[in-house]
């Protein structure tokens, strides 16, 4: 009888065992993947607002991320916090929200997402879903007493590591639609993409070297639209 039982109970324990490293490998590949890290150990350093402090927190990829290395002036002497990650997409930064907006515990959230989804950075484009986490990520945001600031996505014709996707149509597209949703929501919308746009629905070449990424001048330009944006949305 013993013998009989315990083929089954090996078999059990292996497939239990397998179970759980499949689950760990999910897990690790999960976070690994909307990238927790990033600022997991500058997360634990912000400490709660001062009285009267606006703090500000800068949620999306790597146009907010070259922001703080290429003008960190921009940033000196105010509470504001750079949360970009390079080559995220909507979905992965709606995972981290947590962690790298809302435990903040900032006044004003500054969003600006999409362009990555319309390079298929992680799977085709879908309009209604990367509209949808923006929606999300919005609407998170107000539950939780924070303003937001929604920008539109800057323009570009055309994608150096994955070309022929067309993409100067679809940023129009989704800014739109991401003004009809701030528009019928109460939240702000900062048009960056008309500050920058060349005659072919690119960005002009003296504001992004590579078509996609703002140079210093670039940043330049943009600077005083946020830094309005971010006084209007305080009153």
């Amino acid at each position: 009888m013993r013998k009989t039982i315990s083929i089954p109970i090996i078999v059990l324990s292996i497939l239990l065992s397998s179970s759980s490293m499949a689950q760990k490998k999910i897990n690790d590949n999960w976070i690994d993947w909307a990238n927790f890290k990033r600022y997991a150990s500058e997360n634990k350093k912000v400490e709660a607002p001062l009285k009267n402090e606006k703090r500000v927190v800068f949620m999306g990829n790597s146009i907010f991320e070259g922001w703080i290395r290429l003008r960190p002036d921009f940033f000196a002497g105010k509470p504001y916090y750079d949360r970009g990650i390079s080559g995220q997409t909507t979905p992965q930064m709606l995972l981290r929200m947590h962690d790298d907006v809302l435990a903040l515990q900032p006044e004003i959230m500054v969003l600006k997402a999409g362009i990555n989804d319309i390079a298929e950075n992680n799977a085709p484009y879908d309009p209604a879903h990367t509209l949808d986490n923006i929606k999300a990520m919005a609407q998170l945001a107000r539950f939780n007493k924070i303003k937001v600031i929604l920008c539109s996505v800057l323009p570009a014709n055309d994608f150096k590591w994955r070309p022929g996707l067309a993409p100067g149509d679809k940023v129009i597209a989704l800014n739109q639609e991401i003004k009809k949703f701030a528009d019928a929501n109460k939240f702000y919308y900062l048009d960056l993409y008309s500050a920058v746009v060349d005659d072919n629905k690119g960005m002009r070449k003296e504001y992004a070297s590579d078509g996609v990424h703002p140079t210093v001048e670039g940043y330049k330009v943009m600077e005083p639209l946020l830094e309005d944006a971010i006084r209007r949305v305080k009153k």
